[in-house]
């Protein structure tokens, strides 16, 4: 299947928000290119609601303002790369400037009724506090478990740690209702953020079929060789992929596998490192990074690979969080590789192979069994094709998203 059969809703029966203006706030990253916030937004959008959406601007994303499928876009500069302590507060201070701006901007041009924040990081609840006052509901759209992610990042806890944890404890406390993108994530806004069980709802980052589609396969791809295992995602240290390329150099060294291209799409802090450390290791001629990628790029690798590998190092921020790239392996109907992590093996289930935890040996072994087995990534794909399709997609994520606003405003 393409993915042809499948529509985004661009009208939700009984239009359930309409009257409502709702802004949503996200300093991650620029939209349309936020996957999940883009599909939030034209989900709401499409429930009635007025929609305003501030983030930052990023490369092919400049505009200050622009107006896309009747969402408003309203976008910020962010020209501090956070580095370090003081490059964070530097960050962090200029996007709740520019965020405070702009949230009455829009205030006082289209009202607002709710407030929907999504961390990274857990600050944005600074600029709903105000509103609420005024009757504005919020809704924290819970993102990234900070506190294991700077615990992952850097290794150890301590003061910013505490001041983590504070800040995601807030967060919950503004929210009238949460958001939670998996189970994991749920228990942790119940148990450690004290929300009450039926304000917080799970709205997972489904994949847009409408938008994922397998094309034909791009042999070039491959780079002359005859298997392609293809990463897609973002370049950073608690990503696992110096894990994954001591995966392709015992590959390549010890099991004269010289046949498997290892394609990896994606940007990120850890990008010029990471290459570099290819370059060492010599090992250019097996591992390519394509940088960030437009779409057709991204779909030619997602059809043309064989397998998908995911090597998240296992830890407490990567055992508990859904990551995208499953979904899109997935989607594309693709047998995957991964270390054995709670969410990773909720999501995947019979469409992966797990790998003992940071393992690049066993993860490498598990790799070529599956290229190795033509019938098995067969059965493997179609498996995690059918269970994208009747369970994860984006269109089973409509209906809580939509309950999660209703029990915002108190509305049946």
């Amino acid at each position: 299947m393409t993915g042809d059969d499948f529509e985004f809703p661009t009208h939700i029966e009984g239009q359930p928000l309409a009257g409502k203006s709702v802004l949503i706030v996200v300093e991650n990253l620029p939209l349309p290119f936020d996957r999940r916030v883009w599909q939030e937004a034209r989900t709401l959008k499409a429930a009635g609601a007025t929609v305003s959406v501030i983030c930052p601007t990023g490369k092919g994303y400049e505009k200050r303002y622009e107006e896309i499928e009747g969402v408003h876009i309203h976008r910020h500069p962010l020209p501090i790369e956070a580095e370090g302590a003081l490059g964070f507060l530097l960050e962090y201070g200029a996007a709740l400037f520019w965020e405070t701006v702009l949230a009455w901007t829009i205030y006082f041009k289209r009202g607002i009724d709710v407030i929907q924040g999504c961390n990274p990081p857990d600050l944005i609840f600074l600029v709903a506090l105000p509103f609420k006052l005024l009757g504005v509901k919020y809704i924290f759209d819970h993102h990234d478990i900070n506190p294991e992610l700077y615990e992952a990042k850097f290794g150890r806890r301590g003061f910013f740690w505490k001041l983590m944890v504070l800040f995601e404890k807030l967060n919950f406390k503004s929210a009238d209702v949460s958001m939670a993108t998996n189970q994991s994530y749920r228990k942790i806004a119940i148990e450690r953020g004290g929300m009450d069980p039926d304000k917080v709802f799970v709205v997972r980052s489904g994949p847009d079929l409408s938008r994922l589609k397998r094309v034909e396969p791009v042999d070039s791809w491959k780079r002359g060789k005859r298997f392609m295992v293809g990463y897609v995602g973002v370049m950073g240290d608690q990503e696992g992929i110096d894990l994954l390329i001591d995966c392709a150099e015992w590959l390549v060294r010890e099991k004269g596998r010289t046949d498997i291209q290892f394609t990896l799409v994606g940007g990120g802090p850890s990008l010029e490192k990471l290459k570099a450390l290819v370059r060492e290791k010599q090992l250019e001629e097996w591992v390519h990074f394509t940088g960030r990628a437009p779409d057709q790029d991204l779909f030619e690798v997602l059809s043309t690979m064989d397998i998908g590998v995911n090597p998240d190092r296992v830890n407490a921020m990567n055992d508990k969080s859904t990551m995208n790239k499953i979904m899109e392996y997935m989607s594309l109907g693709k047998a995957m590789v991964q270390f054995d992590v709670t969410e990773g093996r909720f999501s995947a289930q019979d469409a992966s192979l797990y790998a003992r935890a940071n393992d690049p040996v066993d993860m490498a072994e598990k790799i070529v069994q599956l290229l190795d087995d033509p019938a098995q990534r067969d059965a493997m794909g179609s498996f995690g094709r059918k269970r994208v399709q009747e369970e994860l997609s984006w269109l089973h994520q409509v209906d809580p998203l939509i309950a999660a606003y209703r029990r915002a405003l108190r509305r049946p």
